[in-house]
């Protein structure tokens, strides 16, 4: 009895394979949409129920947040400032813990209309891109947030006594660690760009005076405060992941 191979052979095989859409089926664009209705609903609700849990324990994270501002008094300019600054936080904690689930619905979403060759990308692809935007939000407490707070207390030292809005504080401690968790994604960008054949290693590697001077300016772009310290860091955090993933698009092959 003879056994049939279903392994392709050669090369040429092997990239029809790769560039197949494994059990494709076909739908129209009224069932595209309706699912899309159906992962965004799931989405939200999963962000519902994580800002509930986030709000009832807000306090402690209102305290950890206010951690690399040691030393300044927070101040409430206006009724309710603190309970709206509260659910701001709570909005984005919930919105960080339910993003597992809502990456979910996205492949979900996306998986039947992948290839082969593109399916093989998804896993490190997700994990690298989780892993990198929570290095990104660390990065950021731990060391963009405190140089930016050393900064601005040292310069009015002398001059002003440190109380600030608590809201204008969070705005700022918010918007910078999640603008730096979207800005450590460069690394897997370059990977997926590699791996699809769209941009090599070595053009990548050529165009670095245009990244030496983008990287420059998304660090003056996504830092909400204007000190060339907190800009300084994160160009350089940039330029490094920039670096970096330009030798995982090398080591790939590409």
């Amino acid at each position: 009895m003879t056994q049939i191979n279903s392994q392709p052979g050669t090369e040429t095989e092997k990239d029809a394979y790769l560039n197949e859409i494994p059990d494709e089926v076909e739908m129209s664009l009224f069932d595209h949409l309706e699912e899309l209705r159906m992962r965004i609903f799931y989405a939200l609700i999963a962000v519902g129920f994580g800002m509930i849990g986030c709000f009832v324990v807000v306090k402690p994270l209102v305290r950890w947040l206010e951690g690399p501002a040691q030393g300044v008094k927070f101040l409430q300019l206006a009724p309710g400032e603190f309970f709206f600054v509260s659910i701001k936080v709570a909005g984005y904690s919930g919105l960080l813990l339910a993003s597992p689930f809502i990456l979910y619905q996205i492949i979900q979403f996306v998986l039947p209309g992948l290839t082969r060759r593109e399916r093989r990308l998804l896993a490190p692809v997700v994990l690298g891109s989780s892993i990198l935007f929570f290095a990104g939000i660390g990065f950021s407490y731990y060391a963009l947030i405190p140089a930016a707070l050393k900064f601005f207390i040292a310069y009015g030292a002398d001059v002003v006594e440190q109380s600030w809005s608590i809201d204008r504080y969070f705005e700022f401690v918010l918007l910078l660690m999640f603008s730096t968790g979207i800005a450590f994604q460069i690394p897997v960008i370059q990977l997926i760009l590699g791996q699809l054949g769209i941009v090599s290693s070595q053009q990548m590697l050529k165009g670095w005076r245009i990244v030496v001077l983008g990287a420059v300016i998304l660090g003056a772009v996504l830092t909400p405060s204007t000190d060339p310290l907190t800009q300084s860091l994160l160009a350089s955090a940039v330029l490094s992941l920039y670096f970096g993933g330009i030798g995982l698009v090398k080591l790939s092959g590409k």
